[in-house]
């Protein structure tokens, strides 16, 4: 009998056990699923995902990667470095591996080299576990090895407009099986002129096709452009206009010639790993490389007149650390993802206020933190008042005393300077009749006066013109 109980005991153990094991895996399965998981991706994609070490999907990525798996049109609006290659590779590397056929399948049209070849490793590197193949095409090297790399049909172009329409005009580009077209860093496409050969490309594509358009910053006209490009989209906004959350700013009012003096002690701080420094000139930039690698620091210069080779050989030396300090123009603030860039310093206060986003994006990427430090003349304050307006916030001021700015008169604040030339630009005086002060003019009359009581000047000639017409006019 006491063999009997123990053995239904252990039977009604065992069936409790049981229930709770199929409860608990039915409240698993339950669960919503955590980090890239969610979008049930094919597993060679998860192993190129893990082989990135991205764990969890960033917002612009959680947002937008299942309306791009279903086919919808998208745009996506977010910060630099939010990771929005991934947002549109994995959607795009997805479709591709579910019905395999020739391509080329998707194009990604991108403004500058810079971006196409930091689009091409992520592509890749998301890609390594499968047998699809990107490549890229854009000027200013030998067009040989891309023609070649387009008869092996690859799957997936990353383009500037320039080069992909010499080469389809060459007839070596075809896209008449194109189903999806990204457009990236939309805004500098349209700033940098591209609009013309943009809309030849879209004339150029199948009209049935999805349409992916990402970018950090979205101007109104641009924005009625993309209207005009997308069906529906699915719109994705996340603070777009402003830098990222992670970056600390900073502003150093100075003379324009300390500032040179400014970098290299910032760049002398404990707290420096790496930076960029941008100018707004190409010889500017050369010059200022040479003078920090002159001073003792591993510098090197990158602007538009180097060579592509040149070009890639700086920022190859940048990203694996043989450069601590990359000095350049604004060709570097966009499409430029270099990990561990401590410091932005804005050696010229950019252009515009979309500028100093793109610029400053440069670093507090991947959810770290960096320091965007601005120089900012007397002059150029009025670009620093027009950024501010923009983040709708004013940038720190900091204060060195070995670098003091320039002064119109003692005690003045930098900002006083400004307003007191402004009016200074604008006083008019009562006899002026309405004229600003550069353009005044002499009262009627006061010439004579005033001629009459200059000293006679022998050489001072005057030429009078005649009041009837000339001898030789009236001869015929």
């Amino acid at each position: 009998m006491y063999g009997f109980e123990r053995e239904r005991c252990s039977q009604a153990q065992s069936a409790a056990a049981t229930e709770k094991v199929i409860f608990y895996m039915s409240e698993v399965s339950s669960r919503p699923q955590a980090g890239f998981s969610q979008f049930d991706l094919r597993s060679d994609l998860q192993r190129g995902i893990e082989g990135l070490g991205f764990t969890s999907p960033r917002p612009i990525q959680e947002d937008t990667i299942p309306a791009g798996l279903a086919g919808r049109d998208v745009l996506g609006l977010a910060q630099t470095g939010t990771g929005k290659t991934a947002a549109f590779a994995l959607p795009i590397l997805e479709r591709l591996l579910a019905k395999p056929r020739s391509g080329p399948r998707a194009l990604i049209v991108v403004p500058t080299r810079e971006l196409a070849m930091q689009i091409l490793a992520e592509t890749t590197a998301l890609a390594k576990f499968t047998d699809l193949k990107a490549i890229t095409i854009y000027g200013g090297v030998p067009s040989p090895p891309q023609i070649r790399g387009l008869r092996a049909k690859p799957d997936i172009l990353i383009a500037c407009p320039g080069r992909l329409l010499d080469l389809y005009g060459q007839g070596f580009v075809k896209l008449d099986q194109i189903d999806t077209l990204v457009l990236d860093e939309a805004d500098r496409m349209f700033d940098m002129g591209f609009l013309p050969d943009l809309k030849r490309i879209l004339a150029l594509l199948p009209k049935k096709r999805q349409n992916l358009m990402f970018s950090a910053t979205m101007p109104a006209a641009v924005r009625s452009l993309a209207d005009e490009v997308l069906d529906k989209p699915h719109v994705v906004e996340l603070a777009h206009s402003m830098p990222a959350e992670t970056i600390s700013h900073a502003l150093y009012i100075v003379r324009a010639t300390q500032k040179a003096q400014l970098l290299r002690h910032l760049l002398a701080q404990d707290d420096f790993r790496s930076a960029i420094v941008f100018l707004r000139t190409k010889h500017r930039t050369k010059r200022l490389a040479l003078q920090l690698s002159r001073a003792g620091h591993e510098a090197i210069g990158l602007e538009g007149n180097m060579t592509q080779s040149q070009r890639d050989k700086a920022m190859q030396g940048f990203r694996d650390g043989r450069y601590d300090v990359l000095v350049a123009t604004d060709i570097a603030a966009r499409g430029i993802d270099v990990a561990n860039v401590s410091h932005v310093i804005n050696f010229d206060v950019p252009g515009t206020p979309d500028d100093y986003t793109h610029r400053v994006g440069r670093t507090g990427r991947a959810e770290k933190s960096g320091k965007a430090v601005t120089f900012a003349s007397v002059d150029e304050l009025p670009g620093v008042h027009a950024i501010e307006r923009k983040l709708k916030s004013k940038i720190p001021r900091l204060e060195l005393p070995e670098f003091e700015p320039e002064t119109m008169q003692a005690g003045a604040a930098p900002e006083q300077m400004i307003e007191k030339r402004a009016v200074m630009r604008n006083t008019r005086r009562p006899d002026d009749a309405g004229r600003s002060y550069n353009s005044r003019r002499r009262p009627e009359g006061a010439g004579r006066q005033e001629d009459a009581a200059r000293p006679h000047n022998p050489r001072r000639r005057t030429r009078r013109r005649r009041p009837g017409p000339r001898k030789s006019e009236t001869a015929n």
